[in-house]
């Protein structure tokens, strides 16, 4: 059976990777990734199989995607059952989710506690989806990030990913991470009346500055004490030794990436295509390493108190073999 031509143009395939790897609906995310598969010439029926999803779905995002574009891509309003709830009601409830941090349940509990009708929380849920309320992590600031900086620094890296991608250069995500011998408390199954104990012994802290390779290698170094601005340089300068062709670090603006002795010694890599891209405040997700230290901190290592000597041999052991016995998805 011939296979039906689909073709996208720069433009759309950069604002599609964009839409693929950030928008909050995850049907958008993967609506966006059938269309760009389907720009690489694959079939509806060899998408399906590799997204896990229905043939027909493939498809029918093709078809509105031909007729529509973007604005294909959000579900189309879709007709149900009303809600249960009054609409005094539901406006009691969206007035206490924007003025207090509340989960679902405690939503629930709060609209039963003042006389509500009873309801299933998915009904909360969906109320609150319907309004544009999304679950997300609380802050401690309030300082926001500069929206326009921030998808600028998205089409930048889509652009850099794509010159990686032709060979033209090797694209590298830099970023330093602490880890202590107290391991980070996470959720684990327990017997019920009984609770996992991961003993609290202090140490001195290890810390790592890595960068990870589009070419897939993971440099780093580990070491104690703080980080300066000169392990910066002397790690940049062991990386670059390395290759032959021209590397963009993207990084953060912390004081020691920014410092005077850094920017003095940018000015000779830079000769040999060396760049550094700093990222818009507030914007950790756009930096792809940052993925490998909640890995890293929360899966791959177990949980348990660590000697310095124990911490370093296993952070290292990790560092060592990813790629091979420790992979990233994106």
């Amino acid at each position: 059976m011939r296979v039906q031509e689909f073709t996208l143009s720069c433009e759309e395939k950069i604002k599609l990777q964009n839409l693929e790897k950030f928008d909050d609906n995850w049907r958008i995310r993967e609506r966006a990734k059938s269309l760009l598969l389907l720009a690489t010439g694959l079939t509806c029926k060899q998408i399906a199989e590799q997204l896990g999803i229905n043939f027909r779905t493939v498809s029918f995002t093709r078809k509105y995607w031909n007729e529509e574009k973007f604005s294909s891509l959000p579900d189309r309003p879709r007709p149900g059952a009303p809600l249960k709830i009054t609409e005094d009601e539901q406006a009691n409830i969206l007035t206490w989710v924007q003025a207090e941090p509340l989960s679902s349940q405690q939503v629930l509990a709060k609209h039963l506690g003042a006389g509500g009708t009873a309801v299933h929380v998915n009904t909360i849920v969906n109320l609150l989806r319907k309004n544009e309320f999304v679950w997300k992590r609380t802050r401690h600031s309030l300082k926001k990030r500069d929206e326009t900086a921030f998808r600028q620094a998205q089409t930048d890296i889509a652009l850099l990913r794509g010159k990686a991608d032709a060979g033209e250069i090797v694209l590298a995500y830099l970023d330093e991470a602490g880890f202590s011998a107290i391991h980070p408390n996470r959720s684990a199954w327990t017997k019920i009346c009984f609770q996992h104990l991961i003993p609290a012994i202090r140490g001195k802290r290890l810390n790592v500055l890595a960068a990870m390779m589009s070419t897939g290698e993971l440099e780093s170094t580990q070491f104690t004490g703080s980080m300066t601005s000169e392990i910066l340089i002397e790690f940049l300068d062991e990386v670059c030794s390395k290759y032959t062709i021209s590397i963009t670090f993207i990084l953060d603006n912390a004081s020691m990436h920014r410092s005077k002795k850094v920017s003095k010694h940018m000015i000779e890599l830079e000769k040999k295509g060396i760049k550094l891209y700093f990222l818009p405040p507030y914007s950790p997700e756009l930096n792809r390493i940052e993925k490998l230290w909640q890995q890293m901190k929360y899966v791959w290592m177990s949980a348990k108190c660590r000697t310095l000597e124990m911490l370093d041999a296993d952070v290292g052991y990790i560092l060592e073999n990813f790629g091979q016995n420790f992979n990233l998805k994106f």
